[in-house]
């Protein structure tokens, strides 16, 4: 058997983790990062250790890195009162940070690839739009456009990882080129709803509200399978060579508006789950309360 890659995850005790430890944990050497080792349920999550990796001390948390093949960035810190909106901006300002932190040491440490839990609200401008019937579909090629502070750090946070895929991070001026780009492949997965009860829990008879939740539905199959291919697949270069994607993270959904056409392509995603399927029998019961009211 062949040696299993060395893979690091942060914010391994969160719910996104959660979701990919089982099956992340059968193919992969995994080291898990977190600033605590209890889930949102208070439970134990075996094998976490602590890393602090706001920390601006990237010394204190290097050897994490040190000959790991992969990184998948899961951390995540927010406001204490996300009603604040300076706080609520601090805390995102302190995760681009952090995106920072973690691309420039597994850069240092070697590391190949970054796969990142971006979001779909790093678009999500766009989406009153589309259930309004205004627009009709968000690709990965278009500008992302937030309307909140979330959304502006996820952009932020790919952004970032595109100026590390090309690997030059500072600018030297138009003719002076950079012989020896030290780039850092990178993946940027917006994920939608990776929850089982999103349509239930919509009040009854809310069919702009359901349609959203069926469209940005992912399961919990499909989210392994998108972040193990991010990972695993060579090559991941854009038309300039680049490797740098930025996938949506949805199943096969009937009314989905987001296009994962380049996960199709560039990674072979191949989503098992369609929330229409999945969902059929809550779908029945908005449509008649629909009807009803």
């Amino acid at each position: 058997m062949s040696e299993k890659r060395k893979v690091v995850i942060t914010g391994a005790s969160g719910y996104i983790a959660s979701l990919l430890l089982p099956a992340l944990s059968q193919r992969y050497d995994l080291t898990l990062l977190d600033v605590r080792t209890t889930d949102r349920d208070g439970n134990e999550v075996e094998g976490v250790q602590i890393a602090d990796l706001t920390q601006r001390d990237r010394d204190s948390y290097r050897h994490h890195f040190r000959g790991a093949d992969a990184v998948i960035h899961l951390g995540f810190t927010r406001a204490e009162d996300k009603s604040d909106a300076v706080q609520d901006f601090y805390a995102e300002l302190s995760n681009v940070e952090m995106a920072f932190h973690v691309y420039q040491t597994s850069q240092e440490e070697g590391v190949r690839r970054v796969v990142v839990a971006s979001s779909n609200h790093a678009a999500d401008y766009y989406e009153p739009l589309i259930l309004d019937k205004k627009w009709d579909i968000v690709t990965p090629e278009m500008r992302p456009f937030s309307d909140n502070y979330y959304g502006w750090a996820k952009e932020a946070y790919e952004h970032l990882g595109f100026v590390y895929a090309v690997g030059r991070m500072q600018f030297r001026g138009v003719d002076v080129e950079d012989s020896s780009p030290q780039s850092l492949e990178n993946v940027q997965v917006r994920i939608g709803g990776p929850r089982e009860d999103d349509v239930e829990r919509t009040e009854p008879g809310n069919l702009r509200r359901m349609v959203r939740g069926l469209a940005v539905y992912i399961s919990q199959r499909d989210l392994q399978q998108l972040f193990i291919k991010s990972i695993e697949t060579e090559d991941i270069g854009d038309e300039q060579g680049v490797p740098f994607q930025v996938f949506y993270g949805i199943s096969g959904n009937s009314q989905a508006f987001w296009s994962i056409v380049n996960a199709r392509k560039v990674i072979g995603y191949e989503p098992e789950d369609n929330s229409e399927y999945r969902f059929s029998d809550q779908i029945h019961r908005h449509i008649q309360a629909a009807k009803k009211s």
